[in-house]
């Protein structure tokens, strides 16, 4: 079953546990569900059960390996910002396919606004940016324009579950 056909709960359908899962998995991914009831002081089992429940209605999508680019050999980060010069739904959807296909790219962004799409993309070096884009991106004929931006650091945000700031 995709992920867009999953049946997601109203933000208000989740309770003060439901949430509290949430933001310890956000902050450690790798916490025990044993671990975890104990942080929130309830039981394993339900613990077990609710984070099951938060799998299976589409709230947590899956895991993340969040890997450091530099030491696989790829330090130049980019953001690719792709226009097209023609918008048909077979062309966007047989380029997003492509593109979130193409070895280097992290993360593919569909936009709305004067792009179209925002490839974050991690490579060897200049010259291999250069390719990526000439080979990868400029050679579909629907692409019209593309602009590089390199990236000099990237921070992660708190999200969008409150934290404590104490």
């Amino acid at each position: 079953m995709s992920q867009l056909a999953k049946i997601q709960p109203p933000a208000a359908a989740l309770d003060s546990v439901d949430r509290g899962i949430l933001r310890e998995l956000s902050d450690n991914p790798e916490l025990t569900n044993k671990a975890l009831a104990t942080r929130l002081g309830i039981a394993e089992s339900t613990c077990a059960y609710r984070l099951r429940a938060l799998r299976d209605n589409g709230v947590i999508t899956g895991r993340r390996l969040d890997v450091d680019t530099r030491a696989l050999g790829y330090p130049l980060q980019a953001v690719i910002k792709v226009r097209l010069g023609s918008h048909s739904k077979e062309h966007v959807e047989k380029l997003y396919d492509d593109l979130v296909r193409t070895p280097g790219v992290i993360q593919a962004f569909h936009v709305a606004g004067a792009d179209d799409f925002h490839l974050y993309v991690a490579v060897e070096d200049a010259e291999a940016l250069r390719d990526f884009v000439l080979q990868h991106v400029t050679v579909h004929r629907v692409v019209r324009q593309t602009e590089t931006l390199l990236v000099f650091e990237l921070r992660e945000g708190p999200g969008v579950l409150p934290r404590d700031t104490a």
